[in-house]
């Protein structure tokens, strides 16, 4: 008798085959048998539609809906003035700064210009109406043979020509000059000027401020000459202040 061949045994991990699978299932599925259903999922609840309130989302995409408001300052192109004045700033900051023009970031500090511009808004200049009707008076009295009762004011000067010519006769009393005039080569040499003639003076910010005191945008230095008598106490304080400084 021949010896019959050894069978293989089946590996432990062996499959049953495909179409056995497919069978076993769909006699499942005959005898209607459900599945169970998993432990722990949660069911699902069905929300109540409200129909006042219907559902219209939006569409952002190519033809659709507008698209929202962003902030898009980072993205903006800047008026040329206000890149120059950041380009500035950030130069600046990264240079080395001579001390001539250092001197103008040393601004006096916020209590002692709320008392110098309160001191110098007595002495603004008069107005062209004001000084029309002045002159008007004056000329009226003098064709009447009287003598005229308005006088000149006491006022305060500025331009830069008319101060340094006031600093270099020793005629001012105090000079205040703005920290912000552009260009800087203008006024950074008036400093050692008020220094060289012994004549009190300080850096206040803002253009702006000195140019509202004598009815213009902006003004780069402004100069008392005299005050009343009731203000020199005042005057001579602040002097001492900004001499010591």
């Amino acid at each position: 008798a021949q010896a019959k061949p050894l069978a293989h045994p089946e590996p432990s991990g062996h499959r049953p085959h495909a179409s056995s699978t497919a069978e076993a299932m769909g006699k499942a599925a005959k005898g209607g048998k459900k599945l169970p259903s998993a432990p722990l999922a949660e069911r699902k609840k069905k929300v109540a539609k409200n129909p006042l309130f219907e559902k219209t989302p939006r569409n952002f995409r190519l033809g659709g809906d507008i698209q929202p408001k962003r902030d898009l300052t980072r993205f903006v192109r800047w008026p040329k003035y206000v890149r120059l004045q950041r380009m500035k700033k950030i130069m600046i900051m990264r240079l080395k700064m001579p001390p001539a023009i250092n001197q103008f970031n040393m601004t006096i500090d916020k209590n002692q210009a709320a008392t110098l511009l309160r001191l110098l808004k007595k002495y603004t200049p008069e107005t062209n109406e004001a000084k029309k009707n002045r002159l008007m008076e004056q000329a009226q009295a003098k064709k009447d043979g009287q003598e005229s009762k308005s006088k000149k004011p006491q006022v305060i000067k500025y331009g830069l020509n008319h101060v340094t010519t006031l600093i270099e006769q020793k005629a001012a009393k105090l000079v205040v000059i703005a920290h912000d005039v552009e260009p800087i080569e203008t006024v950074c040499w008036l400093p050692a000027l008020c220094r060289k003639k012994d004549v009190p003076y300080c850096i206040i910010k803002g253009k702006g401020r000195l140019g509202m005191l004598v009815h213009k945008k902006m003004a780069s230095c402004v100069a008392l000459t005299t005050v009343r008598q009731e203000d020199k106490s005042e005057l001579d304080k602040l002097a001492e202040n900004f001499k010591a400084q």
